[in-house]
């Protein structure tokens, strides 16, 4: 265990599987004091049960943190326990599959609420506490979904990651005098249990092909990077994204043929 985290307070919301896991994970092995939230309260009770049995210090808060008043809580619930909040990290996402034709508009104002409109009001809920302690780190999940690419069914999501990266900016230039930064990473496909659950083998198995590094990436390929960004190596970084997707958005075409190598 490494102890880049040592000391730092970190909350991660959308925490308890996936990415997010992977984030509060990583966070607390190096040695920062995680308050993790999920809207799921039977799941996230689980993972922190299963953080802490391996002595990690983790608590987990239900939380929907579209709505202001969770976001609030949140922030004065890690307050009261912990004093202080130095990393944040809105990685709360819903992903719902639906062409733009059959989008309703509750489905679009609810994929908005929890993409883009969380992560704003998390980081507004925290800013106050960052404000006082004189700095803060913001680490926003994104995707190339959006600020890169896109693909048919992903309208609503692809559409609030890309607004995402304004709202890194422009936070980034705003809150730069208080000395916190704000910054994003951009993950490719990440083989998590939500990928697992909703797509099928064959999709897995074409999106792998199509990644110059031969895999798909794991919440630990994101962790490390939001890691970074967290740590004092990243202390004069501020609005910016780092793509995290095993060269994924590299190739010019769409159907360009990756060489074809024996894989280890």
């Amino acid at each position: 265990m490494a102890d880049r985290m040592a000391g730092k307070v970190a909350i991660v919301t959308g925490g308890s599987r996936g990415i997010g896991f992977g984030i509060t994970l990583l966070l607390a092995q190096e040695g920062g004091k995680v308050v993790f939230t999920d809207v799921n309260q039977e799941r996230g009770e689980a993972a922190e049960s299963d953080l802490r049995r391996d002595g990690l210090d983790v608590s987990f808060l239900q939380s929907d943190t579209s709505r202001q008043d969770c976001a609030e809580a949140m922030a004065e619930a890690a307050i009261a326990r912990h004093g202080r909040i130095d990393v944040l990290c809105p990685n709360a996402a819903i992903y719902p599959e639906t062409r733009l034709e059959d989008t309703s508009e509750e489905e679009w104002d609810a994929v908005c609420a929890v993409n883009l409109k969380g992560p704003f009001l998390v980081s507004k809920a925290c800013l106050a506490q960052m404000k006082k302690q004189g700095g803060g780190r913001i680490i926003v999940t994104s995707s190339i979904t959006g600020p890169r690419v896109s693909s048919p069914g992903h309208g609503h999501y692809a559409a609030t990651k890309a607004g995402l990266m304004g709202f890194v900016r422009t936070a980034a230039l705003e809150w730069a005098p208080y000395q916190i930064t704000v910054n994003a990473v951009e993950p490719g496909n990440i083989l998590t249990e939500g990928m697992k659950l909703h797509r099928d083998q064959a999709f897995i198995d074409s999106q792998e092909a199509a990644v110059p590094l031969g895999r798909l990436g794991t919440p630990l390929d994101i962790a490390r990077a939001v890691l970074f960004l967290a740590s004092d190596e990243a202390t004069y970084i501020t609005g910016q994204s780092i793509v995290v997707d095993g060269g994924q958005i590299l190739p010019e075409m769409a159907t360009a043929v990756l060489p074809q190598v024996d894989r280890p």
